[in-house]
């Protein structure tokens, strides 16, 4: 599959797709809806060309289960915005699978923001997983840059009205964000986001289905009618967990942590733990109606497939 980067993209007459120089893209929202069951992987952006040619070696154990689209991070204060274009355009173009970049507030005036998506645009990345972002490294608070934005509802609008070809996720917090005042005013925020533009919402992780159920509800009595999907990372590792959700504030219940560290000192029986774990709260999500599932792969594979085929969601054998 290639492309001649001087094809112009032009929306579509709909504008629930648009064209890449004669390839259909797949807006984020198509992958939801009544009949449709939508399946993303998230990436990170590796730091070595070692780790990069194993993250694509788990891509293609991925692409086996056929994802609606794959997204990529970028590091933190935007350090590796260019490599996460290289990233997903390489998944694009070799898959032939939708992506999405995510992009941040952080760091960026709205012109340097207009020359991401536009780069974005030109390399046919279909969608966009905006958000604030987290403040720097030794900041205590977001502070945006002159000519910056303060919030995620304003990148929305910006995508929303300048680059409207692109697809639009936006993040959702069952537990409420860390930094929010209020659940309230979390829910407020959202819903502002949601309002400016977004197609779906796609929730930081979480370990009990009761906490996601909660936010959906709450998310419906607000006016927020975009899908909402549930962002699950299979746990096989109890101390990078501890320290993933210490940092995003998710709750591990605690039956779950007391089995993995019973098998503290043996990785298989942490990894066996999280996969079985993860599988009967997909499963319940699958049961209850979920719009889809969107995995937070950590650059892997292994236990995202192992949950995925214990789930029944294993599209390879189709």
């Amino acid at each position: 599959m290639s492309w001649d980067p001087g094809v112009e993209v032009t929306p579509c007459e709909s504008d629930r797709f648009w064209w890449l120089g004669g390839l259909l893209a797949m807006k984020v929202s198509q992958a939801y809806g009544p009949g449709k069951f939508g399946l993303s992987f998230e990436l990170f952006p590796p730091k070595t060309e070692a780790g990069e040619q194993e993250l694509f070696h788990h891509v293609e154990q991925l692409i086996a289960f056929k994802p609606d689209f794959i997204t990529c991070t970028y590091g933190a204060g935007g350090s590796t915005r260019q490599k996460t274009l290289e990233i997903v355009e390489q998944v694009q173009r070799r898959f032939g699978c939708p992506v999405a970049s995510h992009l941040t507030c952080v760091g960026s005036t709205v012109d340097e923001l207009r020359a991401y998506l536009q780069e974005a645009a030109r390399r046919r990345i279909g969608n966009i997983v905006a958000l604030r972002g987290d403040p720097p490294q030794g900041q205590a608070a977001f502070k945006p840059v002159d000519g910056g934005l303060s919030y995620a509802n304003e990148l929305v609008a910006l995508i929303h009205a300048e680059f409207p070809q692109f697809g639009v996720a936006v993040a959702g917090y069952p537990e409420t964000h860390r930094e929010a005042p209020s659940p309230e005013a979390d829910l407020e925020n959202l819903k502002r986001k949601v309002d400016s533009g977004a197609d779906a919402v796609i929730t930081q992780l979480f370990y009990d289905n009761a906490d996601f159920w909660r936010f959906c509800q709450r998310c419906e009595r607000v006016g927020i009618r975009v899908p909402i999907v549930p962002g699950i990372l299979p746990v096989t590792n109890l101390a990078q967990i501890q320290r993933i959700a210490s940092l995003c504030g998710a709750r591990l219940p605690r039956e779950f942590q007391s089995a993995l560290e019973k098998s503290a000192d043996n990785p298989a029986g942490q990894f066996e733990v999280g996969v079985e774990f993860a599988t009967r709260q997909v499963r319940a999500l699958v049961e209850r109606g979920v719009p889809g599932i969107h995995f937070y792969v950590l650059n892997k594979s292994p236990a995202t497939a192992g949950v995925l085929r214990a789930a029944g969601l294993d599209r390879a054998k189709r």
